[in-house]
């Protein structure tokens, strides 16, 4: 369906749950280059380990975004409350899938979000959670940057891109039990979650 939704009668709330990919980069860089900053003069670790995790981190939001849009933005469920759950975080869009104002996160709570995950990350991995949360969250930003294009661009200009948007175009409109990956179909390729393009064929 194309259009916009509209989430909350309440025009406040509404608000809220409205968001730009210039709001989120411009709310994340800051705060990334800080994590950055800190974990190299304020904690003493070495350029080379920050690096090294800050690419973990990255890597590790793929399998983060497989899991949370397989296993929670398509929970399932009959009660009233999962289903405005499932709606409003992620039902809203497989109705509306071009509605730009609802393709990234709002920044009320993703900054929540991003909180929770770095508290985490303190916990498990100590000083080096700071690092961690940076590509995380630069994993989180090109994932929602592709997002974003593969909705608002009718026409990838690059190959690998052009497979992303038939990877995700065949999660919204054919299979959407399958092909929950968006940046990456690595991990639909390990979890055995790779839409069929084609028909099989019959005998």
């Amino acid at each position: 369906m194309h259009g916009r939704a509209r989430l909350f009668e309440n025009p406040i709330l509404e608000l809220l749950t409205l968001s730009s990919p210039y709001v989120i980069w411009g709310m994340y860089i800051p705060i990334v280059s800080g994590l950055l900053y800190y974990s190299v003069a304020g904690l003493g670790l070495k350029v080379g380990e920050v690096a090294l995790t800050f690419l973990a981190a990255v890597f590790t939001w793929t399998l983060a975004e497989y899991l949370l849009h397989r296993f929670v933005f398509h929970w399932v469920d009959e009660r009233p409350w999962v289903q405005r759950f499932h709606y409003l975080v992620h039902g809203v869009h497989h109705e509306y899938p071009s509605d730009p104002h609802h393709l990234f996160m709002p920044p009320v709570p993703s900054l929540i979000l991003a909180s929770a995950f770095g508290g985490l990350f303190y916990l498990l991995l100590g000083r080096y959670g700071f690092a961690f949360l940076a590509g995380f969250i630069v994993g989180y930003l090109l994932y929602s940057t592709t997002h974003y294009l593969m909705h608002r661009v009718k026409n990838p200009p690059t190959r690998f891109l052009k497979k992303l948007w038939r990877h995700h175009h065949l999660h919204h409109f054919k299979s959407p039990e399958r092909a929950f990956g968006v940046s990456s179909p690595l991990w639909d390729w390990v979890f055995g979650t790779m839409p069929e393009e084609k028909p099989r064929r019959t005998t």
